[in-house]
């Protein structure tokens, strides 16, 4: 692994942007949650389960354009332009579609969509004034994710890290104002973090697209572009974005169960839930940026024809991964306490929020892996119908049972019940291994595409 400079240089050159993104989003993400968690449990379990909505079409989004985007890195791989281009409609209209249905929900059924998660009046008012507010920009968000993404798998990978980054800082200091009211602002609350958030997209969504277009970037569609498109085409194209697509839903769908769950417990179970999450979502950011890069650098062998070299930088992100991972457990568990003391939260979230780090500290390379395993490897050769089996199979028939045991029959409180949930992960592993080392996952669609 070491002594291949091409591997490292492309990983560092693709992988550091990304993580660096993640890293900024990740932060700005947790800081927001630090900020409202000072108003109280209730209005953070309000808009952890609020963001539960952006949360599904988050990874909807995801299915969509990675499933899109193995093409992308693999048309780039074997400089074919004009098949990026009408990759990139075809996901922009998916994409559309899923922000549509999305903001329908958001701003016409608001208590109706966190009714499923809680019966607590006050959480589902509050998050009710936070998705009304948020949903006005998820249209926003479908258009800034199909282009940040495509773009990365041609390599562009500092123009979304530089636009995300900007807008999302600038959206953290107006939410900051207007959460407690600062220069002449009124302070609004959790309704001051919606609205920050919100302007934040939509002018990260508005400079993405003057970039793109300014520049002439590659992803830069038009509707010329598409006038060549063939029902072969569209035909492959749905049959491996689909899978991909019906991966996320199911696998979200999955994971909002156990966020229904943890609300059962109570709400001081679902705000130390949200937390972890938070915290989760920066230690993560080193192997998304793994996961990414090496999906995108696989893609770009396998569609050079380079097979072998896309197996041997597939094996080197894997070790690398689970070296990284063990090591991030490791941290995570030694700073839980001082990370915690920033809440403003009742001993009793506290205490759980301490506990589940400790879980997710110890089974945190297990995790990782599978980001690599799936993201990074078996999605970027093309073998989306075995990780649509994998990954969903293992949520609802390991991990959805084990939540559902945990809670509603034994009762166990909710560290418990999340220390169950992780036999998804372990499950999981072991079939993503067992597909990675037969090689059965390497397929070449961009010259299955001509």
């Amino acid at each position: 692994m070491f002594s291949d400079r091409e591997y490292l240089s492309t990983l560092v050159k693709i992988g550091l942007p990304i993580a660096i993104q993640n890293f900024i989003t990740s932060s700005l993400n947790a800081f927001g949650v630090l900020l409202v968690g000072q108003l109280g449990e209730t209005q953070v379990a309000a808009v952890g389960l609020a963001n539960q909505v952006f949360f599904l079409l988050n990874l909807m989004l995801f299915g969509i354009i990675s499933g899109s985007a193995i093409f992308t890195a693999q048309f780039w791989g074997s400089q074919d332009l004009p098949g990026i281009r009408k990759v990139v409609g075809l996901s922009l209209g998916l994409s559309l579609g899923a922000g549509a249905l999305f903001t329908v929900v958001a701003l016409a059924l608001p208590k109706a969509a966190l009714g499923l998660y809680t019966s607590d009046p006050q959480v589902i008012e509050l998050g009710s004034q936070y998705l009304e507010i948020i949903g006005l920009s998820y249209l926003a968000t479908a258009v800034s994710f199909t282009f940040g993404m495509h773009l990365r798998a041609t390599g562009s990978v500092r123009i979304p890290m530089l636009v995300s980054a900007g807008a999302l800082g600038l959206g953290t200091i107006l939410s900051y104002f207007l959460i407690f009211g600062a220069l002449g602002l009124p302070a609004m609350g959790v309704r001051g973090a919606a609205l920050g958030a919100c302007l934040a997209r939509l002018l990260e969504c508005g400079v993405l697209l003057a970039v793109t277009y300014l520049g002439r970037l590659p992803t830069a569609v038009y509707l010329s572009d598409l006038r060549s498109l063939t029902g072969s085409f569209v035909r492959r194209f749905l049959a491996t974005v689909l899978p991909v697509t019906a991966n996320e839903t199911a696998w979200s769908f999955g994971v909002t169960i156990y966020s229904v769950v943890y609300a059962h417990i109570g709400t001081q179970a679902i705000a130390a839930i949200n937390i972890v999450s938070t915290i989760e979502g920066l230690v993560t950011v080193v192997f998304l940026g793994i996961s990414n890069a090496s999906a995108i650098m696989i893609g770009n062998k396998i569609g050079a024809g380079q097979e072998h070299k896309a197996y041997l930088y597939a094996r080197r992100s894997l070790v690398l991964g689970v070296g990284l991972g063990v090591l991030a457990g490791l941290l995570l568990i030694l700073l839980a306490e001082p990370i915690l003391s920033f809440y403003n939260i009742g001993p009793d979230a506290a205490e759980s929020a301490r506990r589940i780090l400790l879980v997710l500290g110890c089974v945190l390379w297990v995790r990782v892996s599978n980001m690599t395993l799936i993201i990074g490897i078996l999605r970027s050769g093309g073998d989306t119908h075995f990780s649509l089996v994998l990954d969903v199979g293992t949520v609802w028939l390991v991990g959805i049972p084990m939540a559902l045991l945990g809670a509603f029959v034994f009762q166990l409180p909710v560290y418990w019940v999340y220390a169950m949930v992780m036999a998804d992960d372990l499950v999981k592993a072991i079939g993503g291994l067992y597909r990675f080392l037969s090689r059965k996952w390497i397929n070449n669609l961009a010259r299955d595409m001509v």
